[in-house]
């Protein structure tokens, strides 16, 4: 054993007296209290939840309900103290000695002219000065919002559009290509992206604050790249928690609702939410934060019967005339489409006749169960040392239940999503590090769900054929051709599981616990005899990040400088990730030791450098911005912002900036390897490429249904198949797939904002023109087996599935594509507290390529109009807000569903009632009022009224 001599331990043991003698002399300083109550200037009524903080320190307090408060400090006499509140002017004020309770009153005041933002430039400046597009939604907004929950108040963003898709799921949305899994929208809560690495997008709020937790939200319209990386070319959300060294006591709320009032596809339900929050500070540095809440309600229900292959199609069965249209595909409807559609051949009036028929399929309403909950819990420890410096490490956990759609629906059940962050700021550092863990729990697609439990019960090859057979005999039997197309299908599918029934439940149950979605019916050896349709991902991805502001050191500009790493891991499952180092026949088939290989590893890094400088008397503001992106699959790229502020005075501000921005494909574009229902969904990669041609050996699979068409006329009218099929081989289109890319977004920007009339006007205005390159998107190609497209045995593949695998595939489009819009926001503060706020959004496609890959669907209403009216007090302690909202219609277009959205309108309400007494507010309320139903996008759910009361309690510490 060493010596407690030897130099090491001397030199530790010097060190640690030290520091205790240190850390006494700090604490051997006089804690001393100040006291006092700050009051409204008009109503002389004590303000609740005023800040009051020591200048250049972090010691701070915050008033109770009768707006008294007690802050503690070492500073020592005399010392400044500044009070400052939402709606009102600050104020500071000296403190010269402790004899007797500070009592200060607040001037009301809109603040939109001192209002802080952060995310636009990472640094604290005035919102009427930012460089580009950002809204801040404030705790007060939040608080008289008729929204149910802090977050659907961004449906009344200007500029936003947030997408339902479950009580428990919605994603906003910005500036076009709207989409319910938004690849291109950036969602942080205290700084860390909440996305869920696999799925690739952020789960809505399922992993965020509370109701009781959240302070404000930051919400950048446009492209953020060139500071927040390659996930933010359509937007950013930043959301802020309550630091609980100066919100710290006990809250709790409660909110009861019903949806579903009028019966239409659910019996009346109830829905239901409660949370938690604690925060408490011990001996001024340390402080703890725990929050927790649960949710649970009926969803709303996607069961629209719209076919989106309707008979006046060429994949239908345009020469006739049918009630039923037998080769439809509905869209709340799944195993009736593409690829479950089979050509029947018959004499039909003396004459061969062939007609496009599809499997039957089953409702989404009776694949799902609508019961969803929500369950979220963080808690953080903070503590702070020095007048500058906090450390904190906070650990989230979301588990949630809704339905998610990309390329098909997908039932999430029991996910979860868990954050753990450290984090280190000063003046000018901020460090961050952060893990996030994904598990997708119980979830299942229901796509092959469908699938499987048709081809439970028969292949599709005996199916079709006793359809055709049916068909055929009944025919000659004299039905007509729309009775007979009911009696075929009803033989063929006489033995399959009926929705409600035990068999369909067991067979459901079977096929949602097994993660190998291929079925023994298929023809595929060793696929299970039920298949399945399990979703079991597992990732994590770990990110660092550093920002250094460097301005006391140049002293001629602001310099903030920053960087960050993010690696992905994904644990191979072997049916949605795979080990592409294995051998393509081996990929789906576990190791011995039960996993399916390596864990698939994505990654990417960047750096930032952002100079701000004033000029003429501060009038002008000059902000540069550059960012370097790399992933190791691609080249890097180069995000440049350049953008200028000008304020003649205060209250007028104009702005233009112009931007770049990339997306790097997510890992599902990048490296998925789905097999569903024998179409395997794959990255664009080369190394999922690999042994299997769909980027350079296939053909699109649009034109494949014109030469299945065409091929079928001829045959119809006296030719033979082969020489059908080469008669119109040239209506085949090689796909000929480019290299997977980055996409890229180069953004013009001008806008406007001004605070007029004592700052009781406030106007905000922008326009932007985007051109987009490389836009990512799916495509459907089959490669013929052992063949080489253009020879006459790949021709003659294209009509026997079994010749052929079919491939969706991620790849770039080979078009721009340029988008334009404007948004115009006001708000007038009326006498007695009255307040009207209005925003018109426009957003327009302005070149397209209907002859590209794929259709790059724009997705978004070209006009969109938000009213509010409002008084937070019309009559003491009641409040009240009424919002309406409008939009256009529009054509919607996704690998899922296509077809046009109606415009809508809908109206929100609610009251509040505040009784500080008992330190409580309930809050009345509804979205949707009038529960005119709605739909936001194809095959999303009808949304109908809810209406909802909420309690909150605040309970101080002392």
């Amino acid at each position: 054993m060493k010596s407690i001599h030897h130099p090491y331990f001397k030199h530790k043991i010097h060190l640690i007296l030290f520091t205790l003698s240190f850390t006494g002399f700090v604490q051997a300083q006089q804690l001393i209290e100040v006291s006092g109550t700050i009051r409204h200037t008009d109503t002389q009524k004590g303000i609740a939840g005023a800040n009051i903080r020591v200048e250049n320190t972090q010691d701070a307090a915050v008033t109770d309900q009768d707006g008294n408060f007690q802050l503690r400090t070492r500073v020592k006499i005399p010392f400044r103290i500044a009070i400052a509140k939402e709606g009102f002017a600050t104020q500071t004020t000296e403190i010269l000695s402790l004899s007797s309770k500070i009592a200060v009153e607040l001037n009301p005041q809109n603040t939109i002219i001192n209002e802080v933002v952060i995310s636009a430039s990472r640094v604290p400046e005035k919102i009427l000065r930012s460089p580009i597009a950002i809204e801040k939604i404030d705790i007060k907004t939040i608080r008289e919002s008729p929204a149910a929950s802090f977050y659907e108040t961004l449906e009344n963003v200007k500029g936003l559009q947030l997408l339902t898709s479950s009580l428990t799921l919605k994603v906003p949305n910005s500036r076009g290509f709207n989409s319910p899994n938004n690849f291109r929208f950036m969602q942080l809560v205290d700084g860390v992206d909440v996305q869920s690495a696999t799925l690739g997008v952020p789960l809505g709020n399922a992993i965020g604050p509370t109701e009781l937790d959240i302070q404000s939200m930051e919400i950048t319209p446009g492209a953020a790249s060139a500071l927040y990386g390659m996930n933010a070319v359509n937007g950013l959300a930043s959301l802020q928690t309550k630091d609980p060294f100066t919100s710290e006591g006990v809250s709790l709320y409660f909110r009861g609702g019903v949806n579903h009032v009028d019966n239409v596809n659910h019996k009346t339900a109830s829905l239901g939410e409660s949370a938690v929050r604690i925060a408490k500070v011990f001996n001024k540095n340390f402080a703890v934060k725990i929050n927790a809440s649960y949710f649970s309600g009926v969803d709303w229900i996607s069961d629209n019967r719209t076919d989106q292959n309707p008979n006046s199609l060429i994949t239908a069965n345009p020469n006739f005339s049918l009630a039923n249209n037998p080769a439809e595909d509905l869209w709340n409807k799944y195993g009736d489409e593409r690829n479950n559609r089979t050509s029947v051949k018959v004499n039909y009036n003396g004459k061969p006749t062939t007609f496009n028929v599809s499997r039957t399929g089953y409702d989404e309403k009776d694949l799902i169960s609508p019961e969803v909950k929500n369950v979220k819990f963080d808690a953080g420890l903070y503590y702070r040392f020095g007048d500058q410096w906090k450390t904190s490490y906070v650990y989230r956990y979301g588990l949630l239940d809704g339905t998610f759609q990309r390329g098909n629906k997908i039932r999430l059940q029991n996910a979860t999503v868990q954050n753990h962050k450290v984090e280190l700021t000063g003046k000018e550092l901020t460090f961050r590090a952060y893990m996030s863990i994904e598990n997708t729990g119980d979830s299942y697609n229901l796509k092959p769900l469908a699938d499987n439990l048709d081809l439970t019960n028969l292949s599709n090859t005996n199916w079709k054929n006793i359809f055709q057979n049916t068909l055929q005999d009944r025919l000659n039997s004299g039905v007509n051709l729309n009775d007979a197309f009911i009696l075929a299908r009803q033989e063929a599918d006489k033995n399959r599981a009926i929705p409600g029934s035990a068999a369909f439940e067991q067979l459901k149950n079977t096929i949602i616990g097994i993660n190998n979605w291929d079925s023994a019916n298929s023809g595929i050896a060793g696929a299970p005899a039920t298949g399945g349709a399990k979703l079991e991902q597992k990732s994590r991805f770990y990110q660092g990040e550093i920002t250094y502001d460097f301005t006391k050191f140049v002293k001629v500009f602001n310099l903030l400088v920053g960087a960050d790493y993010r690696l992905y891991s994904i644990t191979p499952d072997g049916n949605n990730f795979v080990d592409f180092d294995r051998p393509v026949s081996e990929r789906n088939i576990p190791l011995s030791d039960g996993t399916f290989g390596n864990n698939v590893i994505y990654q990417k890094y960047g750096a930032f450098a952002q100079l701000t400088k004033l000029f003429f008397d501060d009038k002008l503001k000059v902000n540069l911005a550059l960012r370097a992106d790399r992933n190791p699959e691609f080249q890097t790229k180069l995000n440049p912002r350049v953008s200028v502020v000008y304020s003649p005075v205060n209250q007028h501000n104009f702005r233009v900036s112009f931007q770049n921005g990339y997306r790097f494909p997510s890992l599902f574009e990048a490296l998925s390897f789905v097999n569903n229902g024998n179409v395997r969904r794959v990255g664009g990669l080369s190394k999922a490429n690999d042994g299997l041609g769909y980027l350079e050996n296939s053909y699109t699979l649009a034109s494949i249904d014109q030469f299945t068409s065409a091929v079928n006329k001829d045959i119809d009218g006296g030719l033979n198949q082969n020489q059908a099929a080469l008669k119109n081989k040239s209506l085949l289109s090689a796909a000929n797939l480019p290299k997977l890319q980055p996409e890229k977004v180069t953004s013009f920007e001008i806008g406007y904002k001004s605070a007029l009339f004592n700052s009781r006007l406030i106007i905000d205005w922008d326009l932007y023109y985007n051109v987009y390159e490389g836009f990512l998107g799916q495509v459907e190609v089959a490669v013929p087996k052992n063949e080489s497209i253009g020879s006459d045995n790949a021709v003659l593949a294209m009509l026997d599935r079994s010749k052929q695998d079919r491939y969706r595939v991620y790849t770039n489009s080979n078009s721009k594509y340029k988008s334009l819009g404007t948004s115009l926001g006001i708000r007038y503060n009326l006498v007695k507290n009255y307040n009207v706020n209005v925003n018109i959004s426009y957003n327009d496609l302005v070149s397209t390529n209907t002859s590209d890959l794929f259709i790059t669907a724009f997705n978004t209403p070209k006009w969109a109009v938000n009213l509010s009216v409002g008084n937070r007090e019309i009559i003491k302690n009641i409040g009240f807000t009424v919002a309406a909202r409008w939009q256009n219609s529009f054509l919607w277009e996704s690998p899922l569903a296509s077809g046009n959205i109606p415009a809508y309108y809908t109206i929100d309400a609610q009251a509040t009632w505040r009784i500080p007494d008992i330190k409580t507010s309930v809050k009345i309320g509804a979205t949707n009022l009038l529960n005119r139903r709605y739909f936001q996008y194809a095959a999303g759910p009808e949304i109908g009224g809810l209406y909802y009361v909420a309690f909150t309690y605040d309970l101080n510490f002392k």
